[in-house]
């Protein structure tokens, strides 16, 4: 069955500079053991796809002889490749394109990585072109973190509470397709990558704690897709100002502190 719920394109134009500062690390024990479990030789390549400001390419460079590193905003992209000159990293290849049209090669990749867009993608297109650009043995892990409104904290419910508000405010609730949760319980990310041909190897997850500021809240939410400086427009600092006066009251040192959820789903392309 085809995927059904389609993300417009462009939804995350302008949030680069938010998305590179505010967005938190994949943790180190997570990192290690996608190494350890995809068995990359140390020569090979990487393919991280729909990279964001490159929260995967990065620190999973030293694995790989090559990375690329695709995503189909231009100012992501531009954002990869300043960090990667600053670094020297000349193994690093920034690439603008989506993921379904990207111009790979059959086999070209030791391990493919995906984090926190799989779902935004054409999951079985997508799914059957990163089985042919793999190599036999080849891995795919689609990693994810969790949200800070997605937990069961006080601040945690009255922060998702301004969200939604503001998101019918401003009338933005179209930014996230209609039946997206749905399509996924009707047709999970694992039976996808199986009915593509990989052998799926199983979940791997990790949770640690993190404190944000206020101010690191805002910069996190203007990073998304559904409220970001675009949509909040001149209604920034009315946002700003709400999310204060809700959140406030619920922290005795200004401190929001939330236990974190991240993992990866991981995939094999037969030998």
């Amino acid at each position: 069955m085809a995927d059904e719920t389609h993300f417009v394109t462009d939804l995350y134009q302008g949030t680069a500079g938010y998305y590179e500062r505010y967005r938190l690390p994949y943790p180190a024990p997570l990192l290690s053991r996608l190494v350890a479990d995809s068995r990359v030789s140390g020569g090979g390549r990487l393919l991280d796809l729909a990279c964001g400001t490159g929260q995967l390419a990065f620190p999973l460079s030293p694995h790989f002889a090559e990375v690329w590193a695709v995503d189909q905003e231009p100012d992501m992209i531009e954002t990869v490749r300043a960090k990667a000159n600053a670094a020297g990293m000349k193994a690093l290849r920034p690439v603008v394109s989506s993921a379904e049209t990207l111009d790979a090669q059959p086999g070209s990749f030791e391990l493919a990585v995906i984090g926190n867009a799989f779902h935004r993608l054409d999951r079985e297109l997508v799914a059957r072109r990163m089985l042919g650009w793999l190599g036999p043995g080849g891995h795919l892990a689609l990693c994810w973190s969790s949200s800070p409104w997605t937990g069961t904290e006080d601040w945690q419910r009255s922060l998702a509470d301004v969200l939604n508000r503001w998101q019918r405010q401003l009338n933005d609730e179209e930014r996230i397709p209609a039946g997206l949760d749905q399509a996924r319980r009707h047709l999970p990310d694992p039976d996808v990558l199986a009915e593509a041909g990989f052998e799926v190897v199983g979940r791997s997850a990790f949770t640690a704690e993190h404190s944000w500021t206020l101010e690191e809240l805002a910069g996190h939410i203007r990073s998304t897709s559904f409220l970001p400086p675009a949509v909040l427009g001149d209604q920034a600092a009315a946002f700003d100002a709400d999310l204060a006066a809700t959140l406030h009251p619920l922290s005795a040192d200004g401190l929001f502190t939330e236990t974190v959820s991240s993992a990866y789903d991981l995939a094999r392309k037969p030998d």
